[in-house]
């Protein structure tokens, strides 16, 4: 069977999606649509590159000396560009501290070392990152690592080539219909990003892009060279996280209605699957104490604020997503991810094949339950009735707007 497929963001918690995978594709079951935010856009992009289940099992097992590959992924800022550290927002504050009794010249050239050395400070550079690019790291490593992915193994016979590619050419190259959200603060809008809507938008900064989360990896800002988005100039706006504004948004599949295919292309299949982390629900054998978050390489005293913000956001997105879950619950694999960090991306090998396991022993009892439902006939309908189509319809036309 195919299905549209979409996949929530949770950053590290998202390997429990690879588990899903396998029981899924054991099954014989296709996907059609793809949509990702976050974590979710990394699989979906995988997907859409005809990754299977084990190589995308091969990719988290992936090693840079005794340490996962993905630990690499909070790097370290820099080099940051010379404008920064004249014409910056630190410089602007430098200059309006005026310091009683010592001549201009003087302060101009202590403001200018203070700026040199935060910027080329190991640890002073991440608070230049911070303030200066809007993220305590940088995601330059992450970029490297996709690309190598996206050029890595095969595609129907031929070497994968897709790192260089825009959405426009990755659809026309693979035939995969490929969604990734992200939000524009300059705008203040939500984008979904594809071969209609950003066309000349390169993949991989794409995922970059949808996987930016607020505070923690520095902002992206959007290039001349990327074109723009459903007809509007983009150049200047400030990316990141698709999670800051939608990061389940399924009801993008569910609707039918013209708008929102116009974006979303056209509805080949009546089957939708939405996969969704859930905190609430523990892993076995996993004990929340087991989590590594605070002993990773991010020092969380220093990031307290970041903390307390990402609690917020996540509080407000949680209410509004929540409401469309309940409303379509019977499309949606809750996968269990308790005690997992967002960014324990250097979690044990124990671990994560714990997590892995439960993503696929979750995604069997789903399918069974949908076995013993149809033949009981208490199957829920692959098309949803009329009342959760209008919920449907009113939700993804407010989130595209």
């Amino acid at each position: 069977m195919k299905y549209d497929m979409v996949f929530e963001g949770g950053g590290a918690k998202g390997m429990v999606f690879v588990g899903a995978m396998q029981e899924f594709e054991a099954r014989g079951h296709t996907h059609d649509r793809l949509l990702g935010t976050s974590a979710g856009a990394i699989t979906a992009a995988l997907l859409a590159a005809n990754y299977s289940s084990a190589e995308m099992m091969e990719a988290l097992a992936e090693k840079k000396g005794e340490h996962s590959v993905f630990s690499d992924f909070m790097g370290k800022p820099g080099p940051f560009d010379p404008s920064l550290t004249q014409s910056g927002a630190l410089a602007e504050l430098l200059k309006e501290i005026d310091i009683p009794l010592i001549p201009d010249a003087v302060e101009k050239r202590l403001d200018n070392a203070i700026l040199n050395w935060m910027a080329s400070s190991s640890r002073a550079g991440h608070l230049f990152s911070f303030v200066e690019l809007g993220g305590w790291y940088s995601a330059d490593n992450f970029l490297k690592w996709l690309s190598r992915k996206l050029d890595s193994g095969t595609f129907n016979g031929k070497p994968r080539k897709f790192s260089k590619m825009t959405l426009e050419q990755f659809y026309k190259a693979t035939g995969k219909d490929l969604s990734l959200v992200a939000s524009d603060t300059t705008m203040e809008g939500m984008l979904v990003l594809n071969n209609r809507t950003a066309p000349r938008l390169p993949l991989v900064w794409a995922v970059r892009m949808s996987m930016s989360i607020p505070l923690l990896w520095q902002e992206v800002v959007w290039e001349k060279e990327w074109g723009r988005y459903r007809g509007e100039e983009m150049e200047g706006h400030t990316i990141v996280d698709g999670g800051l504004l939608s990061n389940f948004p399924i009801e993008l599949f569910i609707s039918g209605l013209k708008s929102v295919t116009d974006v979303m292309g056209p509805k080949t299949s009546q089957q939708i699957l939405g996969m969704l982390i859930d905190e609430s629900q523990p892993v076995p054998g996993v004990s929340p104490s087991e989590s590594k978050v605070g002993k990773q390489k991010i020092e969380w005293s220093q990031l307290a604020t970041v903390q307390r913000l990402n609690r917020l956001v996540n509080t407000t997105l949680g209410a509004r997503d929540k409401s469309v879950i309940d409303a379509f619950e019977h499309l949606v694999v809750r996968l269990p991810a308790k005690g997992y960090g967002t960014t324990e991306f250097d979690m044990t090998d124990e671990r994560r094949d714990k997590l892995v396991e439960v993503g696929r022993k979750t995604m069997e009892e789903y399918f069974t339950r949908q076995v013993v439902a149809s033949v009981t006939s208490f199957a829920a309908e692959a098309t949803p009735t009329p009342s959760l189509q209008n919920i449907a319809n009113r939700i993804a036309t407010n989130i595209l707007k």
